[in-house]
């Protein structure tokens, strides 16, 4: 059974970088000229700062120049977080999305913009905004409906909690 250099980097690092209290989300290793970059992404419910990402980072450089997982030529290690616009493919992912515009391609085709409001083991409730001057409406949407799904950026949400907190100080 043949494995792949990010299979054998994933059960190398995964067990570090969950003594670090975080999750592996991925790991790529690209060419960049002569040099080769390794990319490790982590996160956690709570997100990653950048002393778990320094400390992350010093583990997993440690344990990598104690083996030989890399081979012999030079590359860089990059650590960090998912994107703004992360895509969700796991159960953790959508916990961690809620209250989170997201797009959805759907399995039967077309796509939704929602808000995300509750996940459990079947998959979410969503609020769908209203067009038009129309109100917001409620969806379920089972795991299995769900293609892909990726984060929204937004720019100008208003948040009516923290609107309502800034009203009632002045």
């Amino acid at each position: 059974m043949s494995t792949t250099q990010s299979e054998r980097l994933r059960e190398l690092l995964e067990p570090l970088v969950t003594s670090q209290g975080l999750d592996l989300e991925e790991i790529a290793v690209d060419s960049v000229g002569r040099k080769r970059v390794l990319r490790v992404v982590v996160d956690s419910d709570t997100g990653a700062d950048l002393d778990q990402i320094a400390d992350v980072s010093r583990a997993l450089s440690a344990k990598l120049d104690e083996t030989d997982a890399m081979g012999e030529g030079e590359y860089t290690l990059e650590v960090g977080t998912p994107g703004a616009e992360r895509a969700l493919t796991e159960h953790r992912h959508y916990v961690r999305a809620v209250d989170r515009l997201v797009r959805f391609q759907l399995t039967e085709g077309g796509e939704l913009v929602a808000r995300i409001l509750n996940v459990d083991d079947d998959g979410l409730d969503l609020e769908v905004p209203g067009v038009k001057g129309r109100r917001a409406t409620t969806r379920r949407l089972a795991f299995s409906g769900i293609d892909k799904a990726r984060v929204q950026v937004e720019f100008n949400r208003k948040d009516s909690a923290v609107s309502n907190e800034k009203e009632e100080e002045a």
